[in-house]
């Protein structure tokens, strides 16, 4: 029966949505973001008015007019005018 407890209680947490991060690009051009999670960089384009969901583990963000944020996921950022507002 504890088995079958332990069992039912690792596929749940599995199955549990990772918590990230929610970019929105409130403006009309492309903007480009920096993303540094974990050791590794990428690079994310944002289509005008398009959301991406990023960060599930925290990383830290450069915007496109330089500022830095650090987001540990589950906020919801909007970029307007190229810099950004954490929700």
């Amino acid at each position: 029966m504890k088995r079958m407890i332990m069992m039912l209680l690792v596929s749940a947490a599995m199955c549990a949505p990772a918590i990230a991060a929610s970019v929105t690009n409130k403006d009309g051009d492309v903007q480009v973001l920096i993303v540094v999670e974990g050791g590794s960089r990428m690079e994310v384009a944002l289509e005008p008015g398009a959301t991406e969901t990023i960060c599930p583990s925290g990383c830290f963000v450069t915007l496109p007019n330089g500022d830095r944020i650090a987001l540990n996921g589950g906020e919801n950022v909007e970029i307007e005018g190229g810099s950004a507002s954490v929700k």
